[in-house]
């Protein structure tokens, strides 16, 4: 039986429709490594027994965490959703507890950092939105990407992590200092900042899904 990877839902209101989705790109990057794929919908009444199906979970883009999470009045947070602060807090709590592997990307990073003890930035000002490449960050060595000294990315956020969460180390940084990726100290954790499934024919995007899909098979 091939892998199932959970993915977390975001929303899109039509008139008096909201809509749950996942993004084209996620996907195809998780059925390019052979990988099931579902959407973990909100408000499920049980939803640890959906996860419990699951081999590795993909916490996507999004709009803004509730600066609660991380004991702040909001100063420049968009568009809250609650119900996506609670899946996403589900998955990083349950992802923990069963050592499953877990992948974070953009909201995601923030997600996974805040739900661990981290916080955030609420506002970092225009500089790294709209930015489809040319977006360059350093990196650092570390026991799981294997990245060159330093990459080219792209950037779509006004967010970005403030204090780490513990137990986790520093991947790469922006030269203003923003952190762009940390990873677990030995949990199958990684998050990003950036839209690796945007980028997926790059190196550092291979990187990224290809370690990933060890991890689920565990093979690293």
């Amino acid at each position: 039986m091939k892998k199932i990877i959970g993915c977390t839902p975001r929303c899109l209101k039509e008139g008096s429709t909201l809509k749950q989705f996942v993004n084209d790109n996620y996907v195809e990057s998780l059925l390019a490594r052979d990988f099931n794929v579902i959407m973990l919908t909100l408000d499920n009444p049980a939803l640890d027994e959906i996860l419990d199906l699951c081999d590795g979970f993909l916490i996507t883009g999004g709009s803004d965490i509730d600066p609660k999470w991380f004991n702040e009045e909001n100063n420049g947070s968009e568009d809250i959703d609650p119900r996506l602060d609670m899946i996403d807090k589900q998955v990083v709590e349950y992802a923990i507890k069963s050592k499953k592997p877990m992948l974070g990307i953009c909201r995601g990073i923030q997600s996974i950092n805040v739900f661990m003890g981290g916080s955030l930035y609420q506002h970092i000002g225009l500089t790294h939105r709209g930015i489809s490449y040319d977006h360059e960050v350093h990196t650092y060595k570390n026991r799981l990407l294997d990245f060159d000294n330093d990459i080219i990315v792209n950037s779509y956020h006004h967010q970005a992590i403030k204090e780490l969460a513990p137990n986790t180390t520093l991947v790469a940084k922006h030269k203003d200092g923003t952190i762009e990726a940390f990873i677990h100290n030995t949990l199958p954790i990684i998050a990003v900042q950036w839209h690796p499934e945007r980028l997926q024919e790059t190196k550092p995007s291979q990187i990224i899904f290809d370690t990933f899909a060890k991890l689920v098979n565990k093979k690293c």
